[in-house]
């Protein structure tokens, strides 16, 4: 039985690393580090383990920009090809990239496997380029659908509500990627967000992090038969590392306590939201969020 998921430890990320190397640099004789870039630390990195916990595939996924990303690195070990372990890695990065906002991924194919890619929903988009003079590759993309089917019915009114009375989030194009009850997702357009050092202003993380836990009340709370207004109460946040790629902030049921039971007794309901931000794998930042309900006296007809 394969499974696909993080490498949990630097044991698994060295032979993440070394697998690479092996499949897609040795046979040109390119030295060690040379299966590495500058976007390691933003990107999503994936392995397929075998029964006994031996790393047979690995692959990459980097965000490009807000809604875009690109597959790289993908290999699988030699005694483990013909298996499905390539398909079962892009369905995985799919179903990251869905959940973090990607409608468009590409990827650049090696001509020995561009029928593979054809056959899982990708396009080609001509010739890309040559590596090291000998080895052609043709850049590749597919559109993704939303990863939930009530995402657009559930979440434009929101973003409506934040655009037109939050002229930051606007500017900042704070959107939401993924709700489905149990997790919620947002991300926001990189460059506005950038300091001079290129990496994200901390201001721009707070905010985001905020909305992402409002949000979070906001949908908590459209099973109550009341109005109220949600206002941010206290909050403090742990900056971990700068973030130099595309963030999202992520929160989810285990991340928050209290609900809205309160409103029906007339009084006002209080959360407690921790929210996530991140880049890739690496969590860069940690809010959390006093938020309180505030009942208003009008009931909802």
């Amino acid at each position: 039985m394969y499974k696909c998921r993080a490498p949990k430890n630097q044991t698994e990320l060295n032979a993440y690393y070394q697998l690479r190397w092996k499949i897609l640099r040795s046979p040109w004789q390119q030295p060690k580090g040379s299966e590495k870039d500058e976007f390691e630390s933003q990107s999503y990195h994936r392995v397929i383990l075998d029964d006994m916990d031996n790393v047979v595939g690995v692959g990459r996924l980097h965000k490009t920009a807000q809604n875009s990303a690109q597959v790289r690195f993908m290999a699988i070990a030699d005694n483990a090809q013909g298996k499905g372990l390539g398909k079962l890695l892009l369905e995985e990065f799919e179903k990251v990239a869905r959940q973090v906002g990607v409608t468009q991924i590409e990827l650049k194919a090696r001509e020995n496997v561009v029928g593979f890619y054809l056959q899982l929903g990708y396009q080609e988009q001509g010739f890309s380029h040559t590596l090291y003079d000998v080895v052609h590759h043709t850049k590749m993309c597919k559109e993704l659908t939303s990863a939930s089917s009530n995402l657009v019915e559930k979440t434009q009114h929101l973003q409506g509500i934040w655009h037109r009375t939050i002229p930051l989030s606007k500017a900042m194009n704070i959107n939401i990627c993924y709700f489905d009850q149990q997790q919620l997702v947002t991300n926001c357009e990189p460059i506005f967000n950038k300091n001079l050092h290129n990496t994200m202003f901390a201001g721009s993380i707070y905010t985001l992090a905020t909305l992402t836990g409002w949000g979070w009340v906001y949908f908590a709370l459209q099973q109550y038969q009341q109005k109220a207004d949600i206002v941010l109460a206290e909050g403090s946040i742990r900056y971990l590392a700068p973030l130099a790629g595309v963030a999202y902030a992520k929160t989810s049921h285990a991340l928050v306590s209290g609900s809205g039971d309160a409103l029906a007794l007339g009084k006002n309901a209080r959360f407690t939201i921790e929210v996530k931000i991140g880049c890739g794998d690496k969590t860069v930042a940690i809010f959390t969020g006093s938020f309180v309900a505030v009942l208003k006296t009008d009931k909802l007809v």
